[in-house]
């Protein structure tokens, strides 16, 4: 080999690895950590875990920040979080995989295969189908039910009986609204369907082949490897610690447990139409169907670039951006909230996952990264976001400020408190007790083991109701009177939990 030779492929080498080099945007190579760590005390965030996969290799799988604000144990790239409705997607390939295998039809009427179902409307009852079921087309309002289901007592079952009592706002078909508990109807199916439960079926079939060993199907046994996040929320002006939530009622639609690591694999493996290290985990053509559109959501919105459409998919959002199919979920639980991002024609995945809900830190990271890769220009959502959400807890705090001034005023309600006090009942959730110790009023709620609400008089009839769950948040509850008689109260959660109010009527 001559000189010249030698020379041609040092200068091939070099050219190869200045692409290398150039295929990684300057904000990721040189910037995302600084931007993550700065988010992270900007918005005073316990921690969080980011992944980037492109062009079949796992580009970052880092965590930041402390797992446990009381520990300050760090957050690394196997620590495990909570990815709720990220849960989803595996669901939805899950239906799309055993339709290929001819085990089942997403058309199927979901009385074919739990022939006691019922919705409110009978018509939908006798109509609605597996595919009606996971792409949110019943007619509910988004997360409607929710407050009866999410980390409550009800069993899976309970959970599907009480959907045929909620009375839907619109038409069966008619607008999309996002429900939680179409997926636990849809993993009963994949139980009747197999014979095994739902969790068997994503544990046999997915995480054990992919090798991923730090990846749950229930949050029963989160934390179990001792490297876990402990989930954090905003309340009262401060962070603070959660208790570790079980929501296994819901566990098709929310219950995954998993680290950066194992998850950036899992993405890895979709972009790669459903193979990882020689073996076929999901057919490829699962994958793709998962990611068809069905639902219409509405107009996408974005603050700087192009986007126009926002449809909804077997547990995945589906929109186009600045010319890309754009598939992607967000999953939030009592204090975690995460993203789950592919563009499959760029041949890239982005994971943002976070141990602290009501933060838009988690989006920013994600859109920073997702504009670096398609060469848009540097946008620092992370500021735009943070600014709204101070606006937004600075009206919270005045808010409940000029609430506990009055309440100090100590106004006289209109009945006695004891007159408050027994047993009232909501056609869904079932049973609330109001008790009246050590001179307050206390609800206890049937569903919700181990927790209260605290009821203080504001004035006339109206009381603020705190939960002695932060996640259910505080609340103003009216009470009806009639004739000297408490009749009846509209209970309220935050609204990260359910928006609808629940009319309680007095026994």
């Amino acid at each position: 080999m001559g000189m010249r030779t030698h020379f041609m492929l040092l200068i091939l080498c070099l050219q190869m690895a200045a692409v290398a080099q150039t295929s990684t945007p300057a904000f990721v190579a040189d910037s995302l950590e600084v931007y993550v760590q700065r988010g992270l005390k900007a918005w005073d965030l316990p921690g969080c875990a980011v992944g980037i996969i492109k062009d079949g290799q796992i580009v970052l799988a880092k965590g930041f920040g402390v797992r446990d604000i009381q520990t300050n144990l760090p957050v690394n790239d196997h620590t495990q979080f909570m990815i709720a409705s990220n849960t989803k997607a595996v669901t939805g390939m899950a239906l799309a995989q055993l339709e290929g295998e001819k085990k089942l039809s997403l058309d199927d009427k979901v009385t074919k295969w739990l022939p006691s179902f019922k919705l409110y409307d009978k018509e939908a009852s006798r109509m609605v189908t597996i595919k009606d079921v996971v792409t949110h087309r019943l007619g509910f309002e988004t997360f409607l039910g929710d407050f009866c289901h999410w980390s409550t007592s009800t069993s899976r079952q309970q959970v599907i009986e009480k959907m045929a009592h909620i009375k839907p706002p619109y038409q069966f078909r008619d607008k999309y609204g996002y429900c939680n508990a179409g997926y636990t109807v849809a993993g009963e199916i994949i139980q009747k369907c197999l014979n095994i439960s739902w969790e068997e079926f994503v544990t046999k079939n997915y995480i054990e082949p992919m090798g991923l060993k730090e990846t749950q199907a229930l949050t029963k046994d989160f934390g179990k490897s001792g490297n876990y996040c402990q989930p954090h929320t905003w309340y009262k002006g401060q962070m603070i610690r959660l208790a570790i939530p079980n929501i296994d009622n819901l566990a098709p639609a929310a219950s995954i447990c998993t680290s950066v690591s194992d998850w950036s694999r899992w993405v890895l493996m979709l972009l790669n139409g459903g193979s990882m290290d020689g073996k076929q985990i999901i057919p490829a053509s699962a994958i793709q169907k998962s990611m068809e559109p069905v639902s219409i959501i509405g107009s996408a919105r974005s603050r700087y670039n192009r986007t126009n459409f926002s449809l909804y998919g077997l547990g995945w959002n589906l929109q186009d951006y600045e010319g890309r199919k754009m598939v992607s979920h967000t999953g939030g639980a009592d204090g975690f909230v995460t993203s789950v991002t592919l563009v499959p024609q760029e041949k890239l995945g982005i994971i943002v996952f976070t141990n602290s809900d009501h933060n838009g830190l988690y989006q920013a990271i994600k859109w920073e990264i997702l504009d670096a890769y398609l060469g848009l220009p540097y946008r620092n959502y992370s500021e735009a976001y943070l600014q709204r959400k101070i606006k937004e807890q600075e009206h919270t705090m005045q808010w409940l400020g000029a609430v506990k001034d009055t309440i100090q005023k100590a106004i006289a309600p209109t009945l006695p408190l004891k007159a408050y006090t027994g047993r009232y009942q909501h056609e869904v959730y079932g049973e609330m007790e109001i008790k009246l110790e050590e001179g307050q009023l206390k609800a206890y709620f049937e569903h919700h083991p181990n927790q209260f609400a605290l009821l203080e008089h504001i004035e006339g009839d109206r009381f603020l109701c705190t939960y002695s769950n932060p996640l259910l948040g505080i609340k103003v509850v009216p009470f009806a009177i009639r004739g000297k008689k408490v009749k009846s109260v509209i209970i309220r959660c935050d609204d990260f939990v359910d928006f609808a109010p629940y009319l309680f009527i007095k026994c």
